[in-house]
Parts: C-alpha cells; structure tokens; sequence
C-alpha cells in the first residue's frame, strides 16, 4: 500500500510540474480545461503513472538506499519530499491564488507545506514504515521487596 501511495503521488508531482511549466505559455491549446483540471494535467497524469515506479527506484540507487545499514533516515527524507512537493504543486495548478501570501518575503505556499510534509511523514511513518530487528535483547529485572 506504501508503495502505491508513493507511485500515485510521485505521478501527480510530475503531472504538475509538467503543467505548471506548460500553462504559463501563450500557446491557447495548453489552457484547456474540464471543470477546472487542465487537460495537460490528465494526460501527464496518466503518462506519468507508468513511470512511477521506475522513478522511485531510481532515487533509490542513486541514494544508495538498499546498500545503507540503517533506511530509515533517507526513508523519511524521501516520503517527506513527496509530500513536499505534491502540495507545492497542488498550489501550482489548482489554487494559483494562494502563490501571492507570503510571510516576510518568504511565499506560504512553501512555508506550510514544509510543516504539513513533516507532520505527513510522521503519520505515514507510523502506519507504513516497518523496523527489520535481528537482535531481541532479554533483560532480568530485579525483584523489589
């Protein structure tokens, strides 16, 4: 289940990146839209679903993820990024109104989704992220009087 959370979301950032670059042109063909989602997102969307796995897996040998003794550090660091990147793109496409707040010069809509992406990865971590343990230590405690 993990893995096909992470496989969806990863289409979706691809599919709006691939958007937000392409809708900004002046081409009127890239501004298409059914009740609000733009064709070119569907169309990536779908396209990019393929590929998902394959890109996963290639940042995890780039990342030497299988050959690191403990996972569970760059683990964290890539759903993290996922969920990063998935609401900043969400903003990107969806909610373009929302690219003009900001905080002190710094734009919210990277701001918030940095704090959502870290409770995120918590929350995925708890349910999905599973310790491989080789060594059970036994313990005798002492008994009281």
């Amino acid at each position: 289940m993990s893995r096909k959370i992470q496989n969806s979301l990863l289409a979706f950032i691809m599919a709006t990146s691939v958007t937000a670059l392409f809708y900004q042109t002046n081409l009127s063909f890239m501004k298409v839209e059914i009740y609000h989602i733009p064709i070119l997102f569907i169309v990536i969307l779908l396209l990019s679903a393929f590929i998902a796995e394959d890109v996963r897996n290639s940042f995890k040998k780039v990342l030497w993820f299988e050959k690191r003794e403990d996972k569970r550090p760059i683990w964290q660091v890539g759903v993290g990024m996922i969920f990063y990147f998935a609401q900043i793109g969400f903003v990107e496409v969806f909610a373009r109104g929302l690219m003009q707040y900001d905080l002190g010069g710094m734009p919210m809509y990277i701001i918030i989704p940095f704090l959502n992406a870290f409770l995120l990865t918590v929350i995925f971590e708890e349910i999905f992220y599973e310790e491989k343990r080789d060594v059970v230590e036994n313990y005798k405690f002492k008994k009281l009087k």
